[in-house]
């Protein structure tokens, strides 16, 4: 079974400026480029982060498929504690760290997106964010770095599901990419 785990488009404000920004007319664009990567995918289940952006990156998948759009709390982006005033060098640093360096709630964090993803039963596209497709792949991969790779906005990174085990097809495209 084919899991596809798609990175939302380009967002409208920066990460830490904004609570929850829309896709940025690049980001619309990008989102179609995602659809046309996975217009051959037949019967998939659309699961999308509760957040604007990966919603909005869903929605011409959702469109082409008349599909309709789960949304898994479980998928969405890493939590920054609430009284950091710069979320941006926070998440720099948790980037440059390993997992078991972080605290508990972001270990928590990750370990609800893998269960999710293990729950999966059906083809799915699930449209999150970057370090939540980090954390995947690098629990499939066994790699305890934050960051394992730099999916750029809208990338498509491939999963099977096979005999109840998950295994990493090939990543989304990369880019050299500011998080925004």
């Amino acid at each position: 079974m084919d899991i596809y785990l798609i990175r939302h488009g380009e967002a409208a404000a920066e990460w830490g400026k904004q609570q929850d920004p829309p896709l940025s007319p690049l980001g619309h664009q990008q989102a179609a480029q995602a659809c046309e990567l996975l217009r051959h995918a037949k019967s998939l289940q659309l699961i999308s982060s509760p957040l604007q952006r990966a919603l909005q990156t869903s929605t011409p998948l959702a469109k082409m498929l008349d599909a309709s759009v789960r949304i898994e709390p479980a998928f969405r982006e890493i939590p920054s504690p609430a009284q950091i005033h710069d979320r941006q060098s926070w998440l720099r640093g948790v980037m440059q760290q390993q997992w078991p360096q972080q605290d508990i709630a972001l270990q928590q964090w990750r370990d609800n997106a893998w269960q999710a993803l293990n729950a999966l039963s059906q083809p799915s596209a699930i449209f999150s964010h970057f370090l939540v497709i980090n954390a995947m792949v690098g629990k499939l991969t066994g790699n305890q770095a934050v960051v394992n790779f730099m999916p750029a906005n809208a990338s498509v990174t491939h999963l099977v599901k096979a005999q109840g085990q998950l295994r990493l097809i090939s990543h989304g495209a990369e880019l050299d990419t500011q998080i925004n």
